[in-house]
């Protein structure tokens, strides 16, 4: 495929974020002195993100930093579960779990590989500049330039989202592929003109169901290593 840049979805494609949040909601949590199925727990926590996301883009949310979102999600959570006992430095603790997330095994090893190609590289997610910065440096993930959603003050599936991105990297839309596990990122950078790959990711646990990729998607590869040598990489 003959692009110029690819863009990187980050929580689910790149990290592993149910295990690195379900370790740092257990240590927390047990310091607290308290006990619960803390898989659960962070599913829960992720579940009320597209939630919350659908609230801004309808207009009943200010457009606030993930970090935010993040806390009023947890604080739902905590509610739920019967967590009360996560104080104020806790919680703020657990929002920066997601600054911390775990690298999939492959995702450094093909970023590498990208990175000797000409194809430029680039986050492209719904988390803050700074939280990417913070978070793709601990975890090695060699990105040529960090894009958020926070430019825009907007969230992906945002249109504006995906076509800042390709003003801001200098490419035609078209020449611009977006790498994602979650097919409505795809889909909605499809819409916005964007060439699209897709990853299979597991983000839900080793028990959960494989996600198809979404139809018209133009690239299926294994892992980052994958598409890396479909895109032209050696090694």
């Amino acid at each position: 495929m003959d692009v110029d840049a690819a863009v990187f979805d980050v929580f689910g494609t790149m990290t592993d974020w149910r295990s690195s949040v379900t370790v740092e909601l257990a240590d927390i949590g047990g310091r607290a002195g308290l006990d619960a199925d803390w898989p659960a727990v962070a599913d829960a926590w992720r579940r009320g993100y597209r939630p919350v996301l659908e609230r801004f883009l309808g207009g009943e949310l200010p457009w606030r930093p993930l970090d935010d979102l993040h806390r009023l999600m947890l604080d739902d959570v905590v509610t739920e579960y019967g967590l009360d006992g996560l104080g104020e430095a806790e919680r703020d603790m657990l929002v920066q779990a997601w600054h911390r997330l775990r690298p999939w095994p492959d995702a450094a090893a093909g970023l590498e590989l990208l990175h000797h190609t000409r194809v430029i590289t680039a986050t492209l997610s719904n988390g803050g500049v700074g939280l990417l910065a913070g978070l793709t440096k601990q975890a090695g993930l060699r990105f040529d330039c960090i894009l958020s959603a926070e430019l825009v003050k907007s969230y992906k599936p945002d249109r504006r989202v995906y076509r800042m991105a390709a003003e801001l990297l200098e490419v035609e839309p078209r020449r611009l592929l977006m790498v994602a596990c979650h097919p409505d990122d795809l889909e909605a950078a499809a819409e916005a003109g964007l060439r699209t790959a897709y990853i299979p990711r597991l983000e839900w646990g080793p028990d959960a169901e494989r996600v198809d990729p979404p139809a018209g998607v133009d690239l299926v590869a294994d892992d980052v290593i994958g598409l890396a040598r479909a895109l032209g990489a050696t090694g």
